[in-house]
């Protein structure tokens, strides 16, 4: 069955960067939608990123925009991450999540267009 798995979260300074990364297995992933969400203690989950199934633009929260910048390796069924100037804001449970509807040119944000779910990977930033 279809499996992701995320890792690269940790504690960093405000003003740091970090790098996540999503390996997807159990599938077929070239034509999936493939996103990242976030959940802060006592809020709910967020979309954060998302890309289609070309990989050439990403779409970003207004949070997180000009900061992180998502991209696809569709050969090595990865997603990843780059988060740049983190604030202590960003602090969450960061998710990545797989679209395997029809392809679409414009990713969804909405967490309920997402089937499938990796477990999490924390990221801390302090002040």
């Amino acid at each position: 069955q279809v499996q992701l798995v995320e890792s690269g979260g940790r504690l960093v300074q405000a003003g740091g960067s970090l790098r996540l990364s999503c390996a997807a297995s159990g599938g077929t992933f070239s034509g999936a939608t493939m996103a990242w969400f976030r959940q802060a203690p006592g809020k709910d989950r967020e979309f954060v990123a998302a890309i289609n199934w070309r990989g050439v633009n990403g779409y970003y929260a207004d949070s997180v925009k000009g900061r992180f910048t998502i991209s696809r390796d569709n050969a090595k069924n990865t997603v990843s991450l780059q988060m740049n100037s983190l604030k202590p804001e960003d602090t969450a449970v960061y998710y990545c999540a797989l679209d395997l509807g029809p392809m679409k040119e414009v990713p969804p944000t909405g967490r309920f267009e997402y089937r499938y779910w990796g477990q999490g990977t924390q990221v801390t930033v302090s002040s």
